[in-house]
């Protein structure tokens, strides 16, 4: 994989990152040398190639050049939501037996709340400001050499990809150590095969960063010497703004985005020029094919997506011109074969539904969970993230539900299991489940069914308290936005919960759980 230092010698006054909102320019020069520094602050702490560090702070100006100082020292990186609550942040540096934690005086709040939390970390450092306990990014990174290290290896990131279990899991892709210069990025290829983009590309990004899809994409943008403009939120007419102002052509967004555009006036939409657009990709959740049909209408056929996840154990795409004649569909694997198998793990016939498993795709594991890593396994050694679709007799897949649990709003991964495991534990409730239902915005929205305990008034003064009882625990994103009340909830006398039951109920009149 090339790396800013190879574009900070020959282009070193092209942009490597800008601000959508301010303009501010980090050009290549100045990120080869910022992560050459701090991969010296790393290496003076006493950390080593293989070893771990987490970072959690909002999109950033210096965001990437933690990520490219973490590579160019050979370490392992995580980067964390910053919509975690603390309990969860605690939790995954400390799986991730982090060494080093960076965030900003923006997570102030959070990070005096981990001080005492982190044993294993030895180097804190927070941008913008102090607190107790943190040293300043800034100016431990300005005080450090600009020389490379020597002998450098490259570094790879370890996301967490949440589970069933209640609890998320790292995905840790194989990996050993290579020479910086010749270590390979997951998305490059991709990049430049399928998508079209070069050194003159410019790539507006407008998700957070801490997710896997944009975060590779952002780095592989770097890696082709190409610019990256980074939103620091999404909104819809900036969006658009930043399409005009800085003439990017290629983004990459999810379809909750296109419904916020298509939801703007159409003088506003007609207000802004977004011709210099030639690749937008979108993945992360199926898009409703309304929605697909109206932005290819409106931007021509210049939509790309995939399917895949954070594991990389496979890759499934189509361009506009294959969706538009398999409407509906996530695309073809081209990386992989896939295999549609029964609960018994028999292949289907054509057609019919079952969990979608990947052969000859990535390998992975999920970090210290053997027994999830193998209940991810098909007794043939294909892999499967979960969900449930169909193939055609043209070999396009279809994804026709979620995985077992999971919910999708708005392009993010929920599990109810965490909610679930919180709310069952407040004493006004004796059962729960927690479920996505239809919302025309996200697609899924987050909701829970609560069997109160004996002699407590199920109510709207109940809902609100069990709702903030929720997000004192968890990511507001991960709780329920509604709840409502049942006399007995459908189980087994064995226990187990019949959630497909209730699921059911909310999704009538709905051909699949994608809408």
């Amino acid at each position: 994989m090339v790396y800013p230092g190879r574009h900070a010698a020959t282009n070193p006054d092209r942009p490597a990152v800008v601000m959508a909102a301010t303009g501010e320019v980090q050009t290549f020069a100045d990120l080869d040398r910022a992560a050459n520094q701090l991969s010296q602050v790393f290496a003076s702490a006493g950390l080593k190639p293989g070893d771990h560090i987490a970072f959690c702070l909002e999109n950033h100006a210096r965001y990437l050049e933690i990520c490219w100082g973490a590579r160019y020292a050979g370490l392992i990186y995580t980067a964390m939501s910053s919509r975690l609550t603390t309990e969860e942040m605690s939790y995954i540096i400390d799986n991730c037996e982090a060494q080093a934690f960076i965030t900003s005086n923006h997570k102030r709040e959070q990070a005096e709340e981990l001080s005492g939390q982190m044993p294993r970390v030895k180097l804190r450092l927070m941008l913008d400001g102090t607190i107790d306990g943190y040293g300043s990014y800034e100016d431990e990174v300005a005080a450090a050499s600009p020389e490379p290290l020597e002998n450098r290896v490259a570094g790879t990131d370890m996301l967490y990809s949440s589970g069933t279990t209640g609890r998320p899991k790292g995905v840790m892709q194989a990996w050993e150590p290579e020479p910086l210069d010749a270590a390979e990025g997951p998305v490059n290829n991709l990049l430049t095969l399928l998508f079209g983009m070069g050194p003159e590309s410019i790539y507006l990004s407008p998700a957070p960063l801490y997710h896997a899809a944009p975060l590779r994409f952002c780095m592989s943008t770097h890696a082709l010497g190409a610019t990256v403009v980074v939103m620091e939120r999404f909104d819809a007419q900036e969006y658009l703004e930043a399409i005009e102002r800085y003439k990017a052509t290629t983004s990459q967004v999810v379809p909750t985005m296109f419904v916020r555009m298509l939801k703007l006036d159409q003088a506003v939409r007609d207000r802004y020029d977004v011709s210099s657009i030639n690749t937008v990709v979108h993945a992360a959740a199926p898009c409703p094919v309304a929605v697909k049909e109206q932005m290819i209408d409106w931007w021509g056929p210049v939509l790309h997506e995939y399917y895949a996840g954070t594991e990389g154990n496979g890759f499934v795409y189509c361009n506009s011109e294959m969706w538009l004649s398999h409407k509906g569909t996530v695309g073809q694997p081209i990386n992989c074969s896939v295999r549609i198998c029964d609960p018994e793990g028999n292949e289907v016939p054509v057609g019919e539904t079952g969990t979608i498993f990947f052969e000859g795709g990535g390998s992975f594991e999920y970090h210290d969970d053997p027994e999830k890593t193998a209940s991810s396994r098909h007794p043939s050694g294909w892999s499967t993230l979960g969900d449930i679709g169909k193939l055609d007799e043209d070999g396009f897949l279809y994804l026709t539900d979620r995985k077992a649990h999971m919910i999708i709003s708005g392009g993010v991964n929920i599990y109810p299991q965490e909610a679930e495991n919180v709310l069952t534990m407040h004493d006004k409730v004796f059962d729960v489940a927690v479920i996505g239902v239809p919302n025309d915005d996200f697609g899924e929205e987050v909701k829970a069914v609560v069997q109160p305990a004996p002699d407590v008034v199920a109510d709207a003064a109940l809902e609100r308290e069990l709702i903030d009882y929720c997000r004192q625990h968890l990511a507001d994103v991960k709780c329920p936005r509604s709840i409502d009340f049942r006399d007995e909830l459908p189980r087994h006398p064995t226990g187990k919960l019949y959630k497909r039951l209730l699921k059911d109920e909310y999704w009538q009149g709905h051909d699949s759980r994608i809408i």
